[in-house]
C-alpha cells in the first residue's frame, strides 16, 4: 500500500475512534507542514489550517498562502484560519525586565501551540504534529510545548528526505519544496541549517551511520560530532516525561 495511503488511513481511523471531527495544523510554507496539511487533507475529514504571521517574514508568510490557496482549490474538506499574534508576542514581551532571543523565539512558538489548542477545543478536534524523524528523534530540533505540542504524529518516523519525495509526489507546490527549512521564529530569518550547522541530509547520514568512524572524511566527522551533541543536550525533549515510580525508588 502508498504510504501517503496508510498514514491517510491512519489518521483517519485515530480521528474516528477518538471521536474527534476535525484536524487542526499550523502552516508554515515549509515541506514538513505543506506534506502533513495535505496527508490530513486526503483523509476526506474535516481540516482546518492555520497560518500565524507573528513578525514573520513576508516570503515566508506568502508561501504560506500559497499552499493554502492550493489546498483549499484540491480539497472541498479544507478550511483556512489566519491568527496574527504579533501584538500578543509584543504585549508578552513588554512584561518581562529581561529575555534572551531563544526564550522569545520559544514564546513565538508556544503561543502558536496555545492557538492550535484553542481551535482544535472549540472545534473538538486534533492538533497534528509536523515533526520529522530527525528533527524529534535525531537532533530535538523543536520547541518544547511549542510545535513538540501536538497529539498526533503522522510524519515523525519520516527522514527529511522522504518527507520531500512524499510531498513531490503529492503535488505540494515546487517553492514550497525547494525552500530553505525555517522555523520562522527569529528576527533574522536564520535558517535551521544556520542554526544546527549541518543540513538535514547530512544528519541522516548521521543518524543512520553504524561504520567505521576512522573512515570518515573530516566534514562527515565534523557532522557526527554536531548530531551527537544536539542528541545529546535535547534528550529532555527527546524521551518521554520522567515519572517518579514509588515502588521503583525505595
Amino acid at each position: 500500500m502508498d504510504l501517503s495511503v496508510q498514514i491517510t488511513n491512519w489518521l483517519k481511523n485515530y480521528l474516528i475512534k477518538n471521536n474527534l471531527n476535525c484536524f487542526v495544523i499550523g502552516v508554515s510554507g515549509v515541506v514538513v507542514s505543506a506534506l502533513t496539511s495535505t496527508l490530513c487533507a486526503l483523509s476526506g475529514e474535516k481540516t482546518i489550517v492555520v497560518n500565524f504571521p507573528i513578525t514573520q517574514n513576508i516570503e515566508q508568510y506568502n508561501l504560506s498562502n500559497r499552499h493554502i490557496e492550493w489546498l483549499k482549490k484540491s480539497f472541498k474538506n479544507v478550511e483556512s484560519i489566519e491568527v496574527d499574534l504579533t501584538s500578543v508576542f509584543e504585549t508578552f514581551e513588554s512584561k518581562f525586565e529581561k529575555s534572551t532571543p531563544l526564550s522569545l523565539a520559544n514564546t513565538k512558538s508556544r503561543l502558536r501551540m496555545l492557538s492550535l489548542y484553542h481551535i482544535s477545543s472549540i472545534n473538538n478536534g486534533i492538533v497534528v504534529g509536523t515533526g520529522n524523524k530527525v528533527e524529534d528523534f535525531g537532533v530535538g530540533f523543536f520547541t518544547k510545548y511549542g510545535d513538540g505540542g501536538v497529539d498526533i504524529s503522522p510524519i515523525a518516523d519520516l527522514l527529511k528526505s522522504e518527507v520531500r519525495d512524499l510531498a513531490r509526489n503529492l503535488g505540494v507546490i515546487e517553492d514550497i519544496l525547494t525552500a530553505n527549512p525555517t522555523d520562522g521564529l527569529w528576527e533574522d530569518d536564520r535558517t535551521d541549517e544556520q542554526q544546527i550547522g549541518a543540513s538535514y541530509e547530512e544528519l541522516e547520514w548521521a543518524m543512520e551511520f553504524s561504520s567505521d568512524e576512522t573512515k570518515m572524511t573530516d566534514r562527515q566527522k565534523e557532522v557526527y560530532l554536531i548530531f551527537k551533541k544536539f542528541n545529546y543536550i535535547n534528550q529532555h525533549k527527546i524521551r518521554p516525561i520522567p515519572i517518579f515510580k514509588k515502588n521503583e525508588n525505595n
